[in-house]
C-alpha cells in the first residue's frame, strides 16, 4: 500500500496544479489525517508556493463571517479570479471533523469549478485554526488559486492568529454585540489589515464603526505604515462588498510595494518549520517516555530527587537521534 500511495503522490500534484477538485481534496486530506505521504506532497509542492493572496477572516460568533465570505468570493469570481476557501469549524468530539460544514452555508458557490471550499475541523488547536492549516493553504495555492480565504472558528480572544497565516487580516465586528470591548480584550487592533462592521443595517453600526476608529487611531504608527479603514457592510444584501473588495486590493498592493509581503512570509514559513520540528520532535519524546523512564523521572520529581528541568534534560538526553 505504501509503494502504491507514493507512486500516487506525483500524479495528485499534477492533476492539482491542473485545478481538477478530486486530486486537492485528496492532498487536503493527506494533509488534515498527517498521513505518512506528508513529507512526500510537500516536496512535491516546492516551488509552487507564493502566488496566492492570503486573505484572514476572523471575528466573534455572529458576526457574519460564512456570508461575508460568500459575498467576498462572488466579488472576486467576478473579477475572473480562482478562489480556494479553507472554512475551520469547531471539531466533532467523536470523529474529529468539521462539525459545521461550511460548504453547506456557501452552497452558491457549490457548482462552480473555478471556487474551491474545504470546511476543516479545528480537532482542539487553539487560535480559531486547525493545525493543518498552513499545508493546506500550500495546495490550494498550488492549484492555481488566486486568492485563499481563511475564515476562524469564531471563538473569540483566540482568533488572533490567524495574523501570522494571512497576508491580509479581515476583522468582522457587527453592532450590538459588545465588540468594542471584545476588539480590545482580544486583541484585534493589533492584528486586523481592514475592518468591516457587518450588520450594519442594524441600529448602533455607526457608532460601533466611531468607536473602532477613534480606537484604532489611539495606536502608535510608524511613517508609511499602513492605516486600517474601518467600513460599513450588508453581507447579507451584499451592501459594501464593492468597496471592501477595493480596500483588500488595495492592501494586497501595499503590502508589496513595501515589503511588507516578504516579510510576513518569511515569518509565516518560520512558523512552519518551527510547528513540523516540533510535531517530529514531540514523536520522538512519545517513543522515548512510552516506556517507564518518563514515570521514574516523574516519581523522582515528586519525591525532591531530582529538580524538573534536570529531568527533562535527562529525558532530552535519551530521545532517538541525540547525540
Amino acid at each position: 500500500m505504501r509503494g502504491r500511495g507514493a507512486d500516487a503522490v506525483p500524479d495528485l500534484v499534477a492533476r492539482a496544479r491542473e485545478g481538477d477538485p478530486a486530486a486537492v481534496a485528496r492532498l487536503i486530506t493527506l494533509v488534515e489525517t498527517a498521513s505518512p505521504l506528508l513529507r512526500e506532497v510537500m516536496a512535491a509542492l516546492r516551488g509552487t508556493a507564493g502566488r496566492a493572496h492570503v486573505l484572514g477572516i476572523t471575528g466573534a460568533p455572529g458576526v457574519g463571517k460564512s456570508t461575508s465570505t460568500s459575498a467576498l468570493v462572488t466579488g472576486m469570481r467576478r473579477a475572473g479570479k480562482r478562489v480556494g476557501v479553507l472554512a475551520i469549524d469547531p471539531s466533532s468530539p467523536f470523529s474529529g471533523g468539521a462539525l459545521l460544514g461550511d460548504r453547506v452555508r456557501m452552497g452558491d458557490h457549490a457548482l462552480d469549478r473555478e471556487v474551491f471550499i474545504r470546511s476543516m475541523g479545528a480537532r482542539g488547536h487553539l487560535g480559531g485554526l486547525a493545525w493543518s492549516t498552513p499545508h493546506a493553504v500550500r495546495v490550494l495555492d498550488a492549484a492555481g488559486c488566486d486568492v485563499v480565504i481563511v475564515e476562524t472558528v469564531g471563538v473569540g480572544q483566540s482568533e488572533v492568529e490567524v495574523a501570522g497565516l494571512a497576508d491580509t487580516t479581515l476583522v468582522l465586528l457587527a453592532p450590538g454585540m459588545g465588540d468594542g470591548i471584545q476588539a480590545a480584550k482580544a486583541g484585534i487592533l493589533e492584528i486586523g489589515d481592514v475592518y468591516a462592521v457587518n450588520k450594519s443595517d442594524r441600529e448602533g453600526a455607526d457608532r460601533t464603526r466611531r468607536e473602532l476608529r477613534t480606537m484604532l487611531g489611539m495606536g502608535e504608527r510608524r511613517d508609511g505604515a499602513w492605516r486600517p479603514p474601518v467600513l460599513q457592510t450588508v453581507a447579507s444584501a451584499g451592501e459594501g462588498i464593492d468597496r471592501l473588495l477595493e480596500e483588500l486590493d488595495r492592501h494586497a498592493a501595499w503590502l508589496e510595494e513595501s515589503g511588507e509581503l516578504a516579510r510576513r512570509r518569511t515569518l509565516r514559513a518560520r512558523g512552519e518549520v518551527e510547528a513540523v520540528a516540533l510535531a517530529a520532535l514531540q514523536e520522538r519524546w512519545g517513543t522515548a517516555g512510552s516506556g517507564v523512564d518518563l514515570d521514574a523521572l516523574a516519581a523522582r520529581v515528586a519525591s525532591g530527587d531530582v529538580d524538573p528541568y534536570a529531568a527533562a534534560d535527562e529525558l532530552l538526553d535519551g530521545l532517538p537521534g541525540r547525540d
